[in-house]
């Protein structure tokens, strides 16, 4: 597995697993538990040790799922993310949630811990009085945010005493609106990585024509051109979701490949 770093100390991997969708939409469901755990003990079995879940998926229950599957694995080589819903940004709310997320997942500490969305509601100061707090007192190793526009990155970094060091993000090769809005450029100068979710846009990436020419040119999957894309360029990292285990296997490869600067250029331009 490859490493990036951040901004404060502390490497992430290029590659983590996603869970939206694993245990549950925004609910609970529980009929394929067994299946969601066993999947996920072999992404980390395979080097995914970054995992990325959230209060909110399904309902708390994917985080009951990754604290149960990771059982036995030493934790000081998982990298663990898990965010706050935006119902849960006002000052005590935030404390309330982390700590119901640390049960779920059976953890002391978070790695990093996200604002999942912003809020119109509640003032990114009363927010990050809780966070920093819990900094302090080690439940959390690193903060981010996710969903963040320039504006409202911008005010984050000014009022949090911790530095940011993620936003998490929709991006891939077809979906580029986090470049566009100057997003991806501020992370870049800023050294905060940008995450980015939805690598594939929900299957668009392995229809496009581009794409498809270069996995036959290079003998990779469309996903692993998507990917490598992604991870190649400065302060990228990427968190794919796939509970299959051929599909976790080929996506982890994609680190493995070499795409001429050339090709680079016309996956660039793509749209």
């Amino acid at each position: 597995m490859e490493f990036k770093q951040l901004r404060i100390g502390g490497m992430i991997p290029v590659l983590g697993l996603g869970t939206w969708t694993i245990g549950g939409g925004m609910s609970p469901n529980h009929a394929k538990d067994k299946h969601y755990l066993e999947i996920i003990r072999y992404a980390v079995g395979l080097g995914y040790n970054h995992i990325d879940t959230a209060e909110m998926y399904g309902g708390g229950h994917t985080e009951e799922l990754v604290g149960m599957a990771l059982k036995g694995f030493p934790r000081d080589e998982l990298f663990i993310t898990t965010k706050v819903w935006h119902t849960h940004l006002q000052k005590g709310q935030v404390v309330n949630a982390l700590d119901g997320s640390l049960k779920r997942l059976k953890m002391d500490y978070v790695d990093l811990y996200l604002i999942h969305w912003p809020s119109n509601l509640v003032a990114l100061e009363e927010t990050f009085e809780d966070l920093n707090k819990l900094v302090g007192l080690g439940k959390i190793r690193h903060l981010g945010v996710s969903n963040f526009n320039l504006e409202q990155m911008q005010q984050a970094q000014e009022v949090s005493a911790t530095p940011i060091v993620t936003n998490q993000v929709p991006y891939n090769l077809t979906n580029r609106r986090y470049q566009e809005n100057g997003v991806l450029e501020y992370c870049q100068h800023a050294g905060i990585l940008l995450t980015a979710y939805t690598p594939f846009d929900r299957g668009t990436v392995f229809k496009h024509k581009t794409v498809q020419k270069f996995a036959q040119k290079y003998g990779a999957t469309p996903a692993q051109i998507g990917l490598y894309w992604l991870i190649q360029q400065p302060s990228v990292i990427t968190i794919p979701m796939s509970a299959n285990k051929n599909h976790l296997a080929a996506n982890l490869d994609a680190v493995n490949l070499q795409i001429t600067p050339g090709d680079l250029k016309e996956l660039d331009q793509l749209r």
